[in-house]
């Protein structure tokens, strides 16, 4: 059995470096911690200019509070025991390594309306969530603190773990970059997977109360929500919520598939998602900003449009995972691959080689034009998301090109477009 293993062992070692190798694995989590900070001084500051110098940061003062911790770890608790309730259904992962499957609870959505129930009461009690305004900056420290422990721990554990247990591309050699990329593919404490816990329950639904806190706060001051902010808070509810009602679909995901749980996914999760997407709700309350009922109306249209392409887009190519024989999908063309897998190169994956990408950023624009065009910052996440899903398509492409060798190749002639119709 040792000798079936060395081989892989060593493979990790040579495995590319991605995120620019050491360098990167040592200054984004020195860079994007700060650029968290600096983007929540931005949104909060009178000005808002991304390019004012010297940059918008918080003072000393400002970073500490201790209800910021008390707060986020209460809940992570709740959201861990949550994960825990016998609710919803069990489904497997794809096969490890070892031929093994992983069992996860496909219960986020009803996390999620459990969230909501107690957010109501909290509010029918009066609790001041605007609140969530003035502690944003300590929240996101909090948070970040978290980040860099939770790693730290993830790091050690994993010396701990079998070597068929590691991700490929995270058993390096260097402590720098494991620490950064993970070594441990699906670290767990008993049955609880923290990985698959960390990347749908309390940063995701956490986004959606920072927006509904920002929300209320807007309320505070002008005695009721804009009809900008209440566009950014539904369209990106809804976003969170088709998440977490498709949750199963996470498990065919690059992130848990692929990527070893390291500091890269732990602070993405944990403090990324929730501090940066609701960066727009956050420029509106010191930005407000009027729409008229037919600009708002051509957003909504855009939002929709960009939905129904992602959400039809995902649901056929995980209808065909599942089940390649079902009406819905069996008589999309296809190509064989050595592997025994099939391409699909009709339908919405016959258009372009990621039509979910291509939802995703026309949701993304949706989300950043009820903030009008009067500052940059709004359109920060619009920016950021194309480069990643482009940086994403990239990994992605190299990775079936590996695995499918002269299928992909053909794949490719056939859809030569990766994310934009006729342009990219």
């Amino acid at each position: 059995m040792g000798a079936k293993k060395a081989p892989k062992h060593r493979l990790s070692h040579d495995t590319e470096r991605e995120f620019g190798g050491t360098l990167g694995a040592v200054c984004i989590p020195v860079f994007l911690p700060l650029t968290v900070l600096f983007l929540i001084c931005v949104s909060q500051s009178a000005e808002a200019s991304v390019l004012q110098w010297p940059p918008c940061l918080p003072s000393a003062d400002q970073l500490w509070d201790p209800l910021a911790p008390t707060l986020l770890l209460a809940w992570i608790v709740l959201h861990a025991l949550l994960y825990l309730l016998p609710l919803g259904k069990v489904s497997e992962g794809l096969a490890l390594r070892d031929g093994s499957r992983l069992k996860y609870p496909i219960n986020g959505f009803h996390g999620l309306c459990i969230s909501a129930v107690l957010l109501s009461v909290l509010l029918a009690l009066g609790a001041p969530l605007g609140y969530l305004c003035e502690l944003l900056v300590p929240l996101a420290v909090s948070a970040v603190a978290v980040s860099f422990l939770s790693s730290i721990y993830l790091y050690v554990r994993s010396f701990w773990a079998p070597s068929d247990a590691l991700a490929l591309g995270g058993d390096t050699g260097n402590p720098l970059y494991d620490f950064f990329i993970g070594r441990e593919l699906n670290p767990r404490i008993g049955n609880f997977d923290l990985k698959y816990f960390c990347e749908l329950r309390p940063g995701l639904i956490g986004w959606v109360v920072i927006n509904l806190g920002m929300l209320m706060k807007e309320a505070e001051l002008r005695g009721s929500p804009s009809l900008s902010m209440i566009l950014v808070n539904c369209f990106q509810l809804l976003y969170v919520a088709d998440a977490l009602w498709n949750e199963e679909a996470v498990l065919t995901t690059m992130d848990i598939v692929h990527d070893g749980f390291g500091f890269m996914l732990v602070f993405g999760d944990l403090a990324w998602v929730p501090f940066t997407y609701s960066l727009q709700a956050s420029f509106l309350v010191a930005h407000p900003q009027s729409l008229s009922s037919l600009t708002a109306a051509a957003i909504v249209a855009l939002n929709d449009t960009g939905y129904y392409i992602f959400r039809k887009s995902n649901s056929q190519k995980n209808q065909f995972r599942r089940d390649p024989t079902h009406p819905s999908v069996s008589g999309l063309e296809t190509i064989a691959t050595a592997t025994g897998k099939r391409l699909l190169v009709s339908g919405w994956w016959g258009l372009v080689r990621h039509p979910n990408y291509l939802g995703d950023l026309l949701m993304a624009l949706a989300w950043s034009l009820p903030c009008g065009f009067s500052h940059l910052l709004p359109y920060f996440y619009v920016v950021y998301f194309t480069v990643l899903l482009v940086h994403r398509e990239a990994r992605d492409e190299r990775q079936c090109r590996a695995k499918y060798g002269l299928a992909w190749d053909a794949y490719c002639r056939r859809v030569p477009y990766r994310i934009f119709p006729y342009i990219y």
